[in-house]
C-alpha cells in the first residue's frame, strides 16, 4: 500500500520535514547519521576511556595466545619437551585470566555507556518535539513520532551497547593479527594482501544496499505503529461505525508492508553474511595450501605455520563478525537518521532574543489589529481576514459564527501556537511576537470543549495548572470548581486514577477538573471553548456554576455554539469566514436583525419545546 502522505520520511527515505529551517533528506550512502551519535558518546569521556582501555587489554591478550601456541608446538611437541608445554600452558592460563577480567569490564562499561547515550538521545528528541510549533504536529501523526521515540531508540541501544564494542574489538583484532602475521612470516602474509580486497569489496557494496533496506523497514514499522495508535485511541468510534473488519484489514496491510520490508532487509543481510563466510572459507583453504607448501619448502616451521593460521583465523573470524555487525549498523543508521531528522528540525515560533517585558501585574487586555491568517496545512487557505477587535480588562466577550468562521483560530493565535500572516495581536499592549513565549502563555487559562485529562490521579491533573501547588491550594481550587464533593466520595479520593483521557470520569467531572486546573493557574485572561455544550442539564448547571466562579475578575473570551450560555456577555462578536461582521450585546444584536438574530431565533425556537418538556 502507498505510505500515508502525512508520515515523515514516507517517500523512499525523503523526510516529510521540508519547511524552511527544517531537516532535509540525507544521502542514503552517507555515514552522517552514525557520526551524529558521537557527541552523545563523548559526553562521558571517562566511561569511553575505560571501555577502550579494557577493550585494548582484552584484544591484546587474545593476540598472545597464538604466539604461545606456536611456541608450544615448536619447543614442546616438535622438540618433545613436556616441561616447555607446561610452562607455556601456565602462561596461557594467566593471559586468559587477564583477558576474561578485561572482557567482563569492557562489557559492563560499554553497556552502561550505551544506556546513558540512549537516555540522553531519547530526552533530547522528546524535548525537541515539545519545542516544535503546532504546525509540525498538524503535519505529522503522533503514533509515527512515538514509534521513532521508542522503536528507533531501542534499535540504537543494541548498537551502542554491543555492536559498537564488537566492531572496535574486531578492528583491533584484525589490525593486531595482520601485524603479527607479517612478523611471524612475511612470506605467508603476502597472501593476505591479495585476499583482503576480495573480502572487503563485497562488504562495502552490500552494506550500502542494506542501509536503504533498513530505512524502508523503519518507515514501514512507523506507519504500522501510527495506524495502530490512531485506531486504538478511537476505539469507541470504530465500534460505533462497525469498522473493526476494515481497520483489521488496514492493519494487516500495514503489517504485511512491514513484514515484506523486513524480509527484504534480512535477505540482504543473510546474503552479506553468507557471502563473507564463503569468501573467508575459500581464503582459508588457499592459505592452508600456501602454508603447507611453505613448510615443505622449509620457509617456515610447523609452529610458525600454526601460529600464522591462528592469527589468520582470528582475523577472518573478526572480519566475519564485523560483517554481521555492519548489517545491524545499517538498521541503526536508518533509525539514527530518522531521529536526527527530528533533532535537526527547527521550531519556527520562538521567543525573540531580546524579549520585550510584559506589564506586571497583567493588564488583562487583548487586541487584534487587522489580523490575517492562513494555515500552511490547508494550502494557505485564508482563515482570518482583516480581523480587528479589543477586549478590556474584566470584560467577557463571546465569539459566535458557523463552523469554519475562525473562532478556534483566534484562541490559537492568541497563545501564539501559530504566527499571524498579517496584522498583529497585542496582549497587555505588547505585540505577542516580541514577548517571551512562556511569559505570554502564563497569562492565559484555557478550558477546552473536550478537556485534556491525563492518565494519572486527580491531584496530578489539577496540579498541571501549577506544578508547585500545595495540597491545600489544590483542594481550594477543587472546592471552587465543585470537584471536591465527588472526589471525596471516591475510594482513593484525590489519589484516584482517572484512566487514559479520563475514561473513569463523566463528561461533567472532566470539565470541572479542567476548570479547577484553570483556577489553580490563576491566569488573568480566560479562554473558554464552549465548555458546557456536550453535557446533560445537571452537569451543565454544575459546570456553569464553576465557570462563573472562574470568570470572576478575569478577562474572558468565550467561543459559543449555544447562544443561551452567552446572553449575559458584555459583547458578542459575530464572525463569518474569518471576518468580523457584527458586534454588540445579545439584545442589541437581536434587535439589529442580522446573522446573529437569525441564529438566535433558530436556537431559541428549538429550545422552547425542550424546555417545556
Amino acid at each position: 500500500m502507498p505510505s500515508d502522505p502525512r508520515s515523515i520520511g514516507g517517500n523512499g527515505g525523503t523526510p516529510r520535514l521540508g519547511r524552511k529551517g527544517e531537516a532535509q533528506a540525507i544521502d542514503p550512502r552517507s555515514l552522517q547519521p552514525l557520526r551524529r551519535l558521537l557527541p552523545f558518546i563523548l559526553r562521558y569521556p571517562w566511561r569511553v576511556g575505560l571501555t577502550i582501555a579494557f577493550l585494548l587489554i582484552a584484544a591484546t591478550t587474545s593476540l598472545l595466545i597464538p604466539l604461545f601456541a606456536g611456541k608450544i608446538i615448536d619447543k614442546g611437541f616438535v622438540a618433545q619437551n613436556l616441561g616447555m608445554v607446561a610452562s607455556y600452558g601456565w602462561l596461557v592460563l594467566g593471559v586468559v585470566a587477564v583477558m576474561a577480567v578485561a572482557s567482563a569490564a569492557r562489557f559492563y562499561f560499554v553497556s552502561v555507556l550505551g544506556e546513558r547515550v540512549i537516555l540522553d538521545l531519547r530526552r533530547e528528541v522528546f524535548d525537541r518535539m515539545l519545542s516544535l510549533d503546532q504546525t509540525f504536529f498538524d503535519l505529522h501523526r503522533v503514533g509515527e513520532l512515538t514509534s521513532r521515540l521508542n522503536a528507533d531508540v531501542a534499535t540504537i541501544r543494541n548498537a551502542v551497547g554491543s555492536s559498537l564494542s564488537m566492531t572496535l574489538r574486531g578492528m583491533i583484532t584484525i589490525v593486531g593479527a595482520v601485524v603479527l602475521m607479517f612478523l611471524t612470516s612475511f612470506y605467508l602474509a603476502l597472501g593476505v594482501v591479495v585476499i583482503v580486497p576480495l573480502i572487503v569489496l563485497p562488504v562495502l557494496l552490500l552494506t550500502r544496499r542494506l542501509r536503504k533496506m533498513s530505512r524502508r523497514t523503519q518507515d514501514a514499522l512507523a506507519e504500522m505503529s501510527a495506524m495502530a495508535t490512531e485506531t486504538l485511541s478511537a476505539s469507541k468510534t470504530v465500534k460505533s461505525f462497525v469498522q473493526e473488519p476494515v481497520q483489521s484489514r488496514l492493519y494487516a496491510d500495514k503489517s504485511q508492508d512491514s513484514y515484506r520490508a523486513e524480509v527484504t532487509r534480512l535477505g540482504g543481510r543473510a546474503a552479506l553474511v553468507g557471502g563473507i563466510m564463503f569468501i573467508v572459507a575459500a581464503a582459508l583453504v588457499v592459505m592452508v595450501w600456501w602454508g603447507a607448501k611453505s613448510v615443505f619448502d622449509g620457509a617456515v616451521t610447523t609452529g610458525q605455520l600454526a601460529q600464522f593460521m591462528l592469527y589468520a583465523l582470528m582475523a577472518t573470524s573478526a572480519l566475519t563478525s564485523i560483517s554481521e555487525v555492519l548489517g545491524s549498523l545499517q538498521t541503526v543508521a536508518g533509525s539514527t537518521e530518522r531521529l536526527i531528522e527530528i533533532l535537526d528540525t527547527k521550531p519556527t515560533i520562538l521567543s525573540p532574543a531580546q524579549a520585550r517585558p510584559m506589564p506586571m501585574p497583567s493588564l488583562g487586555i487583548v487586541a487584534f489589529e487587522d489580523v490575517g491568517f492562513a494555515y500552511e496545512t490547508r494550502d494557505n487557505e485564508q482563515i482570518l481576514s482583516g480581523l480587528g477587535f479589543a477586549v478590556n480588562k474584566g470584560e467577557t466577550v463571546a465569539l459566535v459564527g458557523a463552523s469554519g468562521a475562525g473562532k478556534s483560530t483566534v484562541f490559537a493565535l492568541l497563545q501564539r501556537f501559530y504566527d499571524v500572516t498579517s496584522g498583529r495581536i497585542l496582549v497587555d499592549g505588547v505585540d505577542i511576537r516580541n514577548a517571551d513565549l512562556a511569559d505570554l502563555r502564563r497569562r492565559f487559562a484555557y478550558v477546552e470543549q473536550e478537556p485534556t485529562i491525563f492518565a494519572g490521579t486527580i491531584t496530578q491533573n489539577i496540579r498541571f495548572g501549577k506544578p508547585d501547588a500545595t495540597d491545600a491550594e489544590i483542594e481550594a481550587a477543587a472546592r471552587a470548581a465543585l470537584v471536591h464533593d465527588f472526589v471525596t466520595a471516591l475510594p482513593n479520593g484525590y489519589a484516584s486514577i482517572v484512566g487514559e483521557r479520563g475514561v473513569m470520569l463523566s463528561g461533567g467531572q472532566k470539565q470541572r477538573i479542567a476548570i479547577a486546573r484553570a483556577l489553580l493557574k490563576d491566569a488573568p485572561i480566560l479562554l473558554l471553548d464552549e465548555a458546557t455544550s456536550a453535557l446533560d442539564a445537571e452537569s451543565e448547571r454544575l459546570v456553569q456554576i464553576a465557570l462563573d466562579r472562574l470568570m470572576e475578575g478575569r478577562t474572558t473570551l468565550v467561543i459559543a455554539h449555544r447562544l443561551a450560555t452567552i446572553r449575559d456577555a458584555d459583547r458578542i462578536l459575530v464572525l463569518d469566514k474569518g471576518r468580523l461582521i457584527d458586534q454588540g450585546t445579545h439584545d442589541e444584536l437581536v434587535r439589529k436583525g442580522g446573522r446573529y438574530a437569525e441564529l438566535a431565533r433558530l436556537q431559541f425556537r428549538l429550545e422552547e419545546p425542550r424546555a417545556a418538556e
